[in-house]
């Protein structure tokens, strides 16, 4: 049922900052969910047209998911009327103040242990590289999201001394992780810390034994390089990744450097990854008329006509029953579908038009971030 959450939460007090996490593990996405969060876009200065367009599609995944599991989307106090009025019913709307909708690199990471205790890690957030390439300012709301986030569903937290990204981290749920050196050994996140430091913190607060660099996300992808355009889990030793055989496509050496260190890799127990293949859609790029629609305020990344904008059918979201995959309006959209089908034949492919969010400069994946349920 939907309803608002209330204005006056205090957010919980966190676990000591230090307490290493023992006995919880980050949940796999393939695991099951109580449910799917998600956040209502609204800055005229991202998203074209005021925003409307990309509500339409961000609707449009709610209600994908909607039947096969509980979705809750943050709203500003001033768009709860309309996100309410654009949703289904069954969609609960909570008062969630944000500067963006990124709920995946917003979200804190799940933990779980074997008792069936689900806790959050809120990591540091500073909107994809602070004030060293961030793409707007201030995100301050954002990284409140992740506390208040907990306060709404009564979950304890731990708090990271590490700026992560959901975006930026792919788990097996066992004690595998993958990430790229582009996004979390970066000054514009963790200046000063090298990769053994940031292993630690990993292996403390999400129980990662094996973390597996990857050194580049896509190209053009404006976060930097987030593994869930480039790299994702179907299950523990089995991964899906982004391929091109275009020659001319600037993706065309990293897709092959990361085939052969990911086939080169083990997992935490030490198995040989299962790694399945999907092309990329052909490359995008900003029109006029979806550029003209967009504010250009002083502090955020610029979006003009003839920009590239980063595709993935990698970038989609798995739910309880289904998989929601992206499409294009691209030759490749029915090869993916095709794909997923033959990965998740436990699953119910559907596919939703993820152009509106890809302006935005991200993916369906990008938009939503699972709660487990153990």
């Amino acid at each position: 049922m939907r309803h608002e959450c209330r204005r006056d939460l205090v957010l919980n007090a966190a676990l000591p900052s230090t307490p290493k996490a023992e006995g919880y593990r980050l949940a796999a996405e393939f695991e099951p969910h109580a449910g799917v969060w998600m956040l209502w876009p609204e800055r005229a200065d991202n998203w074209r047209a005021g925003a409307k367009p990309a509500q339409a599609a961000f609707a449009a995944l709610a209600a994908a998911l909607a039947p096969f599991e509980r979705v809750t989307i943050g709203a500003s106090p001033g768009q709860l009327a309309n996100a309410g009025a654009m949703l289904p019913s069954t969609v609960r709307v909570v008062e969630l103040a944000s500067d963006d909708a990124w709920m995946r690199d917003m979200a804190p990471a799940f933990v779980v242990n074997d008792a069936g205790d689900v806790r959050g890690v809120k990591f540091g957030f500073n909107a994809w590289g602070g004030l060293k390439g961030g793409l707007y300012f201030p995100w301050d709301q954002d990284a409140l999201v992740a506390a208040k986030l907990l306060e709404i569903e009564q979950l304890e937290r731990y708090d990271a001394p590490l700026i992560a990204e959901g975006g930026a981290l792919a788990s097996d749920g066992l004690g595998t992780l993958i990430t790229t050196v582009d996004c979390l050994i970066n000054d514009n996140r963790n200046p000063g810390l090298r990769r053994a430091r940031i292993e630690g913190i990993l292996r403390d607060y999400l129980s990662a034994s094996t973390v597996i660099w990857l050194d580049h996300g896509l190209p053009g992808d404006e976060t930097g390089g987030h593994i869930d355009n480039l790299v994702a889990f179907v299950r523990p030793g089995v991964l899906v990744m982004a391929w091109t055989e275009d020659r001319a496509d600037p993706f065309y050496d990293i897709a092959r450097l990361t085939f052969e260190r990911l086939a080169a890799a083990t997992d935490a127990r030490g198995r040989r990854f299962e790694i399945h293949k999907i092309h990329q859609p052909r490359p995008m790029i900003i029109r006029a008329e979806e550029a003209d629609g967009i504010l250009t305020v002083a502090g955020t990344k610029p979006r003009r006509a003839g920009d590239a904008i980063c595709a993935s059918y990698i970038n989609a979201c798995v739910g309880n029953g289904v998989v929601i995959v992206p499409s294009f309006d691209d030759p490749n959209d029915e090869a993916a579908r095709a794909a997923y089908a033959a990965l998740h034949p436990e699953r119910r492919i559907i596919q939703v038009p993820a152009r509106e969010v890809v302006l935005g400069g991200g993916g369906l994946h990008c938009i939503t971030h699972e709660q487990p349920r153990v």
